[in-house]
C-alpha cells in the first residue's frame, strides 16, 4: 500500500506542485515548462531580493543566481522573509543562508549563492547565462551598473526600490522599452534622497513591489512578453496611492545615453565609487581595486588578542573600540559603528592593513 506522505519530491512529476500556477491559462503547461528551464539573477537578498527568490523558487524557476555582500542582522528580520533568529545566530552571509532556505522549500530548483558586491569588475560574469535580472540592490548606483550590463547584454531586468510606505518597479526591456537612464540621467547626489535611517520601512511595501517584480520575471520567462508593463509602477501603501506613469515617450525621444547612443560609464569604471555608507546601518563598506585571499583562520589568531572575534567560512567579526568589522575573504569589509568613510578606511588599515 501507497503512503503518498513517504513519496519524494523528486520521484512524481516534476510539473505536479505547479499545477495551481499551470491551471492559469495565460501561463499555461508550456510557460511552466519554459520557466523550468531559465535562469534568474537575484542581485542583492536583503528585503525585495529574499521576497523575489523565495517567490520564483517556489513557482520553479530552474535556476537561481543570488548575489548579496552582507550578512544578516535581527533588524533584517522585520521585513526580510526568508530568514529566521536561527539565520542571525549563525553568523553567515545573506546569500548563503537563502541557498540553505531556498532548498528546504523547493529541491528542484538549482540556487547558486555569490557572496561579493556587485560591481564593474565581475557583473558581466553574474550576468553570463542568465534570462532575466531583479534588482534587490539598497543604491543608484549599483542600479545604473545594472542597466548599463543589461542593455550592453540585451538581458531584461527589472528595477524595484522602496522607501517609508512608497515603492516603485519598472521592467526594462533593451530595445523595446524605457531603460532606467531614460527615467533619471543621472545617479542621484548622496544625501539627496530618503533613507531607511530617515523614512523608515514598512514589511508591506516590500512585499508588494517584490511580488510586482517577480510576476514580471515569470512573464519574461515564459516568453510572455505582450503582458509585460511598459510603464512605472508608483505605489503608496499608506497613503492608498497607486500610479502608473507611461514611459513611451521617454524611450522614443531617443536622446538616451545608454540605450541609444550606447555609453556605458558604469560598466566601465569610469562611474561609481568603491566605498558606500550602508543604508540604515551606521556602517561604511570598504572595496579594494585588488582583490585579497585572506585566510579568516590565520586572521582571526592575528585579531584575538585585540578583541573579541568570530570568524566562519564565510566571514570573520572583530568588535574593537566601539566598531565592529566584519571582513570577507576577498579583503572586502563592512566598518560598523561609523558613516564617515575616512574614519572606516583608518580603522581597518589600524586592525587589518591592506
Amino acid at each position: 500500500m501507497n503512503d503518498d506522505k513517504n513519496v519524494s519530491p523528486s520521484s512524481v512529476d516534476p510539473l505536479a506542485r505547479y499545477v495551481r500556477q499551470s491551471l492559469f491559462a495565460p501561463l499555461g503547461t508550456e510557460g511552466q515548462e519554459r520557466l523550468q528551464a531559465s535562469r534568474a539573477l537575484i542581485c542583492g537578498c536583503g528585503a525585495l531580493g529574499s521576497v523575489a527568490a523565495n517567490t520564483l523558487a517556489r513557482a520553479g524557476v530552474g535556476k537561481l543566481r543570488i548575489v548579496d555582500r552582507d550578512f544578516l542582522e535581527l533588524n533584517n528580520l522585520q521585513r526580510q522573509v526568508l530568514f529566521d533568529e536561527n539565520d542571525v545566530a549563525a553568523g553567515i552571509p545573506k546569500a548563503v543562508a537563502a541557498q540553505q532556505r531556498l532548498a528546504q522549500i523547493n529541491s528542484q530548483v538549482e540556487v547558486e549563492a555569490v557572496v561579493a558586491d556587485v560591481d564593474y569588475r565581475n557583473v558581466l560574469q553574474l550576468f553570463d547565462d542568465v534570462d532575466v535580472v531583479l534588482d534587490g540592490t539598497d543604491n543608484f548606483e549599483t542600479r545604473f551598473l545594472l542597466n548599463d550590463a543589461a542593455i550592453k547584454t540585451k538581458t531584461p531586468w527589472i528595477y524595484g526600490g522602496c522607501i517609508g510606505a512608497e515603492g516603485q518597479t519598472m521592467s526594462i526591456v533593451p530595445d523595446r522599452t524605457a531603460c532606467l537612464r531614460c527615467l533619471m540621467r543621472e545617479s542621484p547626489p548622496p544625501g539627496t534622497t530618503p533613507t531607511c535611517d530617515t523614512a523608515g520601512i514598512l514589511g508591506p511595501i516590500i512585499n508588494v513591489i517584490a511580488s510586482i517584480e517577480s510576476c514580471e520575471a515569470i512573464k519574461i520567462l515564459a516568453g510572455r512578453w505582450d503582458a509585460v508593463s511598459d510603464v512605472l509602477n508608483v505605489i503608496d501603501l499608506w497613503d492608498n496611492r497607486i500610479r502608473q506613469i507611461n514611459l513611451s515617450s521617454l524611450r522614443d525621444a531617443g536622446d538616451c545615453p545608454t540605450c541609444h547612443q550606447l555609453q556605458f560609464p558604469w560598466l566601465e569604471g569610469a562611474r561609481g565609487g568603491q566605498s558606500a555608507v550602508l543604508c540604515g546601518r551606521n556602517s561604511v563598506q570598504l572595496t579594494f581595486e585588488q582583490e585579497a585571499k585572506l585566510s579568516l583562520e590565520r586572521l582571526a589568531e592575528k585579531l584575538k588578542t585585540v578583541g573579541k572575534v568570530k570568524a566562519n567560512a564565510f566571514l570573520l567579526r572583530l568588535e574593537v573600540d566601539g566598531f565592529q568589522l566584519t571582513v570577507f575573504p576577498d579583503g572586502r569589509a563592512i566598518i560598523g559603528g561609523t558613516e564617515d568613510i575616512t574614519e572606516a578606511k583608518t580603522v581597518y588599515a589600524k586592525y587589518i592593513g591592506h
